[in-house]
């Protein structure tokens, strides 16, 4: 790790690596209860419209990713509302546009490397320049995570019950799309656009064999997606792998780790835990109130 802080592009990548660790599982907490897992593969080949706009115009690549990509996730959002064909028809629709469009954009420039770069990741390519962007980026996804964290839980738990509770159910789903999309742009040049939303899933899956409630999984996810990305930032500079993979890779080895653990933990708890069946049941509100207070 010392050896690594000695080159200005692994510090900035560390720094890169910190900011995707929290944002990336922040969000991903409220895609995976939503059960809109694969909204972040979506979401990333949709950007590479927006890169191939970039490349084709000689503008930022990362500029075009984030306003394609934002697009795409509220276009997301208004089919999965609108069409009967569901939430899966309408990502399969926008997830192989982009692709498409994002190859032909490309087809014939002199951007294909850079291209390779964005799609798997390219540590050592990321300037000071990009990190301004990405920590811009980071503070207003945490922020919208801070802000909007309650309802964003109530809209994943159960649509109609926010919309009952007079909550801006519309609006709050456009939020968690564009949310999403954000972040993706924010991983895309360590990870990789083909990985990110690994990293998004991974570690809340993880995190959920440990914990309980929505909020300490939120926190259990987010140090698990520090953990593992800077951990395979150190790995990769370390033994000379590529970032994405490696930090993809221990992402999924702390999940195994968590599967075993938690199976270790909850049957301690059900040797130690005395008989309830005196015990009145939780009400649902009451349940809620505990996974709203984590």
């Amino acid at each position: 790790m010392t050896e690594m802080l000695q080159y200005d592009f692994m510090r900035i990548a560390l720094v890169m690596a910190v900011l995707i660790g929290l944002t990336a599982p922040a969000v991903g907490t409220f895609i995976v209860q939503r059960k809109l897992s694969l909204l972040g593969d979506g979401i990333g080949h949709i950007a590479l419209t927006g890169i191939g706009l970039g490349l084709l115009t000689g503008n930022s690549p990362i500029l075009g990713a984030l306003l394609v990509s934002v697009l795409g996730a509220v276009a997301i959002e208004v089919l999965r509302a609108r069409s009967r064909s569901g939430a899966d028809v309408a990502l399969a629709l926008l997830f192989y546009g982009g692709l498409a469009g994002g190859v032909l954009l490309t087809n014939g420039q002199d951007g294909g490397t850079s291209l390779q770069s964005y799609l798997f990741g390219s540590i050592s390519s990321v300037s000071a320049t990009d990190l301004y962007v990405v920590a811009g980026l980071a503070v207003a996804v945490l922020g919208i995570v801070a802000l909007f964290g309650r309802e964003l839980f109530l809209l994943c738990q159960d649509e109609e019950v926010a919309r009952a509770a007079g909550l801006p159910v519309r609006f709050l789903s456009i939020l968690i799309a564009a949310t999403a999309a954000v972040t993706v742009v924010i991983s895309m040049r360590a990870i990789g656009l083909l990985l990110v939303s690994a990293l998004m899933v991974v570690p809340v899956a993880a995190a959920q064999q440990l914990t309980r409630g929505f909020k300490s999984t939120m926190l259990v996810a987010m140090g698990i997606g520090v953990l593992s990305a800077v951990s395979g930032l150190a790995g990769s500079f370390e033994y000379d792998l590529p970032p994405g993979p490696s930090i993809v890779l221990l992402a999924l080895a702390v999940f195994v780790a968590a599967v075993i653990g938690g199976t270790v933990l909850r049957r301690m708890r059900t040797r130690t835990v005395p008989a309830t069946a005196d015990r009145p049941a939780r009400t649902s509100v009451e349940a809620e109130a505990e996974v709203l207070g984590g």
